[in-house]
């Protein structure tokens, strides 16, 4: 089966770098960015184009999600199997008459961070059996969860994994901003980062709660809220009151 990856930021690299390490052959990388994707193909020993898009049974297209329709068009084969990697959109958004489909992964990616491709998550929707399949068995030799989803749930995916990822990662820019208005060293948070984010392999999130909200202490609240202003006031209080409606305080 010929793949040709569509793209040249994090997801198209990270899934190159993943199949090559599984031995699955990548037919052609394909994109705008030449520095990129010459660079991936360095790496990887995937041959590229920023002008010419290969013949492929397989098109996975890893574009920013407002570029996959005018991306997709660029695909003329109706034999070819062609999926997305986003998780707010619909397969439908495949502008051709190929078979269409989603090959969404759920994880952050940043170019050559190392990663575990065994552990993230892919979520796969396909038109008929045999392309589910066979996207599948591809997912499935890269990872160890794999599980098909339509798009109605794909689209609570992606919103949680803000909540869980985007949202979370704002906020430690947030508090970075005020540990450093005080000079004090953001990397004497981590600690207390990682024993946040151990805990909830192994209790759920609501049980794993600490701080003032929780325990509806209205001194430290209000102390809190004297020292910020603009924005960040704003999200200090919004996230207690929500933490309030959680816990009925």
């Amino acid at each position: 089966m010929n793949i040709v990856i569509i793209g040249s930021g994090n997801v198209a690299y990270h899934l190159s770098k993943a199949f090559t390490q599984q031995d699955i052959p990548i037919s052609q990388i394909f994109g705008r960015n030449d520095e990129k994707l010459q660079g991936i193909s360095e790496e990887l020993g995937i041959p590229y184009s920023t002008h010419q898009l290969a013949e492929a049974d397989l098109y996975l297209i890893a574009v920013s999600d407002h570029a996959i329709e005018e991306v997709s068009e660029l695909i003329k084969n109706p034999e070819a199997l062609v999926a997305h990697t986003s998780g707010s959109f619909p397969r439908e958004m495949l502008k051709g008459s190929y078979r269409k489909a989603c090959f969404y992964p759920l994880q952050t990616f940043s170019m050559y961070q190392d990663l575990d491709y065994r552990k993230i998550p892919f979520f796969l929707e396909a038109e008929n059996e045999n392309d589910l399949d066979l996207l599948t068995t591809l997912a499935s030799s890269i990872s160890d969860n794999v599980m098909e989803s339509s798009y109605e749930k794909r689209k609570y995916i992606h919103l949680t994994a803000v909540f869980a990822c985007n949202f979370v990662n704002h906020l430690f820019a947030r508090a970075q901003e005020i540990s450093d208005s005080q000079e004090i060293p953001f990397s004497y948070f981590l600690p207390l980062i990682h024993e946040t984010l151990d805990k909830i392999n192994t209790l759920p999130p609501k049980d794993a709660q600490t701080g003032p909200a929780v325990r509806n202490d209205f001194r430290v609240l209000q102390l809190h809220e004297k020292l910020l202003k603009g924005t960040p006031l704003e999200i200090y209080k919004t996230l207690n009151q929500s933490i309030k409606e959680m816990y009925e305080l």
